[in-house]
């Protein structure tokens, strides 16, 4: 005989707005970094970095600026020469 459980009360939610672009929500990866053209094509997370708490991989067109910010986690990133 199956037996089914009540679903959990849904969580409460403060008025804040959370999504992945915004920064407080990732602290550990909102750094700067600098990078050069060994790292590219450039990706955050970036290999080395922490992942299992991490957004999905992003690829970031640093090339022609020279800097680049994730819109996941806030991290910027600059090219060096």
């Amino acid at each position: 005989m199956l037996t089914t459980s009540a679903a959990p009360a849904p969580e409460s939610h403060d008025e804040r707005s959370h999504s992945p672009s915004d920064p407080s929500d990732r602290g550990d990866m909102k750094d700067r970094y600098k990078v050069s053209r060994a790292d590219l094509p450039l990706s955050c997370p970036m290999p080395g970095m922490p992942v299992w708490n991490s957004h999905p991989k992003v690829y970031l067109p640093i090339e022609g600026s020279g800097s680049a910010q994730c819109p996941y986690c806030g991290a910027h990133f600059t090219l060096e020469a």
